[in-house]
């Protein structure tokens, strides 16, 4: 029998693979698109059964090869460029391929759990799983939103676990191919490192310079939630964030002391780091204004009324571990 991961060579679906195995799972069949062929590095500390592109596991699927052979399908597969503006190419990529796995896994019981994205909430302040806090700003978020509508319908007849994440702002290692879409703590290491300075957003939205405020969650936590439930096997769409909003400003500051920490250097404020040049703002990108969220927080209660009860890393215990693996490698 299978666990399916797919995007298994992406950010989130290389540590869920690194953490199935963790737990003695290894006959793990890995999905995806290598056009991107870097990518290949994330799986290679890894133990696989196989790896399929993904045209070729959908034609296998569609053929009955894996009926009756899988334990569980952890879904991560998507174009996850928030600002990619073909509209075809994001519901083929995003809504269609759930959509086909999700039947899949309903038809053969078996567990589904797979990414949704706390972009399905917009430029709302209000961040539960509820259909009236919903209003995504671009075609990425409307792709995951209408997933997660789809899902909704067919939770009561399903025999089977169905469940939804909603990522918030999620970094940690393995994120390395994504480019402009990696973590900012990824970014302001590589600037800090390469320039001695790190660049955040000017002011924006009523937010002074640097103090737009995101639920950043760590890898690591992430894959702790998706492991406690495909042992407890529920059902149900759950924000995955720490239920704290922390700004971009603590995010800088949390990277550039954990960088000059390894060198012996004591750690330094905001205002020390501003003063130094270590920190600078700048123009905020008209491509954004209008599909911008500039706080975001995870409500948790649904999460911790399923039962899981772990705690989240903050942004400076996250970062400085993810800056320890960043600088060795």
């Amino acid at each position: 029998m299978y666990t399916i991961v797919t995007g298994a060579c992406g950010f989130i679906g290389a540590n869920l693979v690194k953490g199935l195995n963790a737990i003695g799972i290894d006959n793990v069949i890995a999905v995806d698109n290598l056009s991107n062929a870097d990518k290949f590095r994330n799986l290679v500390d890894c133990e696989l059964a196989d790896y399929l592109d993904k045209q070729e596991f959908l034609d296998l699927l569609a053929q009955g090869y894996f009926d009756g052979g899988v334990d569980a399908v952890l879904h991560q597969g998507a174009c996850s460029d928030t600002m990619e503006s073909d509209g075809r190419y994001m519901m083929d990529n995003n809504y269609r391929y759930s959509a086909t796995l999700l039947d899949f896994c309903l038809d053969q019981e078996v567990p589904f759990l797979y990414a949704s994205s706390a972009s399905v909430y917009g430029g709302g302040e209000v961040f539960r799983e509820s259909r009236e806090f919903e209003a995504p700003l671009n075609v990425y978020g409307y792709s995951k939103f209408l997933f997660d509508q789809r899902v909704r319908r067919r939770l009561p007849d399903a025999a089977s676990p169905v469940v939804g994440f909603r990522y918030f702002n999620v970094y940690g290692p393995r994120e390395q191919h994504k480019g402009r879409m990696a973590s900012m703590a990824y970014h302001f290491f590589n600037q800090f490192r390469s320039e001695g300075r790190v660049k955040l957003f000017e002011g924006l939205d009523g937010y002074a310079d640097g103090e737009q405020r995101r639920d950043f969650v760590f890898i690591d936590d992430v894959v702790k939630v998706n492991l406690h439930f495909l042992e407890h096997q529920q059902s149900g769409i759950f924000n995955l964030g720490t239920g704290r909003a922390q700004s971009f400003n603590e995010v800088a500051v949390a990277t550039v002391n954990a960088f000059r920490a390894a060198q012996g250097t004591a750690a330094s404020s905001l205002a020390e780091l501003r003063a130094q040049g270590m920190i600078e703002y700048v123009y905020f990108p008209d491509a954004l204004k209008g599909k911008y969220q500039s706080f975001t927080q995870a409500d948790l209660t649904l999460l911790r009324a399923a039962g899981y009860r772990g705690e989240f890393a903050t942004v400076e215990q996250g970062v400085a571990e993810y800056v320890k693996h960043l600088s060795q490698h």
